[in-house]
């Protein structure tokens, strides 16, 4: 790209940044608007903190009473060196019975409460109302039924006939929903109203590093079916991805699919690339080669992430003395997903293409670099993740762009590993909100990494 060219498209992506921020004026003065404020502030000064309290979340399904919250939420406040004051007070009234009970349903309020800011509802049926509100606000959604790898051939039953149950249930009451054309169809046809986003480690106990093939075979047995389902009645799959020791597995068991004459001409189908991989322009490569000999109808989609999984990949990394697979520098990951994002895009119509981001520049990157190749705004899709991107999510739908929201549904102890890693990705001191949170200029925003 040509120097020219270059500064062209920086002024561009300044340019739409700033219409996007000043459509939400009131998350550019509050942005963690979504959080328990103070909590999420002392969690992102100090690493130890935050470790403390997101092991307070991941166990608090498993205690049985306030005493026994407070009796957890104290034992692991204990082990910080140093303590903010609000800390110390609490840790003060949790050594009497009434302070303890006291301690324990601040504790379960607080994590409920957040629970509720990201998990729509318990179930597709009990969620209706939200992703009905959320179409009629020119916001798509995207349902992520929660429930993290299995351990037995009944639990992966179990999971599958949920995902069966969720197509078939939001593809009929989508149905009735308004007509809505900037998120039903793009240049190459329509796009299904109900879509369904599918975790392949939840179809199977078997999915090993050691054995992928055994695990891809059982897998197979139960994400066939559901493919089958959401042709039947017109609902997009997305098949999400997890830690890398699984990717390679799921990403052959997808392409293998699909490239079956059954599958050729639908469901509707995606899956996902993870930018904070430094091997995912290679993974990039091997997508586009297929989708290219294979033109399938509709087109693959590509759900571009920076990822997830940051903390479990780069401890494992360490403890077995391999090179870390991530980026460990933001800026570098910032980097490879805007060229991946360039990439993408000019490989439509021969795949859809969906940036998954709450950083305000990668957003206006995409637009900008969509516009230029000469698509219409409807060729791209912007999404969010639901209890932390909401704000964007309405600013990008006030300016007539598509986007998604990925919602998850589930019951808090299947939700505690979503919400960790939610709560490890949002408050990290180098994230987009704190630097927003901050007061950080929005030009430093648009910043090119």
């Amino acid at each position: 790209m040509v120097a020219g060219s270059v500064d062209g498209l920086e002024a561009d992506i300044r340019r739409i940044g700033a219409e996007l921020a000043a459509a939400f004026p009131s998350a550019a003065r509050h942005p963690l608007k979504t959080f328990d404020a103070r909590a999420m502030d002392l969690a992102a000064s100090d690493r130890e903190l935050r470790a403390a309290l997101f092991r307070f979340v991941d166990v608090t399904p498993a205690c049985r009473s306030l005493d026994d919250l407070a009796r957890h939420l104290g034992s692991f406040l204990e082990e910080l060196p140093e303590r903010p004051a609000p800390i110390a007070a609490a840790m003060r009234v949790a050594h009497t019975r009434a302070g303890r009970a006291a301690l324990g349903a601040a504790a379960a309020a607080g994590v409920k409460h957040m629970a509720h800011r990201f998990i729509v509802a318990e179930s597709p049926r009990e969620a209706l109302p939200a992703l009905r509100a959320l179409w009629e606000g020119g916001v798509a959604s995207s349902v992520d039924l929660l429930g993290e790898a299995t351990v037995t051939e009944l639990e992966a039953d179990r999971y599958a006939r949920r995902c069966d149950d969720a197509l078939r249930e939001l593809a009929t009451a989508a149905r009735r929903w308004p007509s809505r054309p900037a998120l039903e169809a793009d240049s190459v046809g329509p796009i299904p109203r109900a879509n369904v986003s599918v975790k392949v480690s939840a179809l199977t106990p078997l999915l090993k590093p050691d054995a992928p093939e055994l695990g891809r075979r059982d897998a197979e047995q139960r994400l066939r079916p559901l493919l089958r389902v959401a042709r039947e009645h017109d609902a997009h799959v997305h098949i999400d991805m997890e830690s890398l020791d699984s990717r390679e597995a799921v990403l052959e068991l997808v392409l293998e699919l699909l490239s079956e004459p059954e599958f050729a001409s639908g469901p509707s189908a995606g899956l996902v690339l993870q930018a904070y991989l430094r091997d995912s322009p290679e993974q990039l490569n091997t997508i586009l080669a297929w989708a290219q000999s294979r033109r399938r109808t509709p087109p693959l989609q590509i759900r571009l992430v920076k990822g997830a999984y940051w903390d479990h990949e780069l401890v494992q990394a360490r403890q077995h003395g391999w090179p870390a697979p991530v980026f460990e520098v933001k800026a570098e990951c910032d980097r490879n997903f805007e060229s991946l994002t360039r990439r993408l895009i000019d490989a439509r119509p021969d795949v859809r293409v969906a940036i998954a981001s709450h950083n305000l520049r990668s957003v206006a990157h995409a637009i900008a670099v969509s516009r230029r190749s000469g698509g219409p705004d409807h060729d791209l899709e912007l999404q969010v993740l639901r209890g932390l991107g909401d704000e964007l999510q309405h600013a990008l739908a006030r300016q007539g762009l598509r986007v998604r929201a990925y919602c998850p549904i589930g019951d808090l102890v299947s939700g505690m590993a979503y919400l960790v890693r939610r709560l490890l990705e949002n408050t990290s001191n180098e994230s987009f909100l704190h630097e927003q949170a901050r007061g950080t200029p929005l030009e430093r925003l648009l910043e090119a990494p």
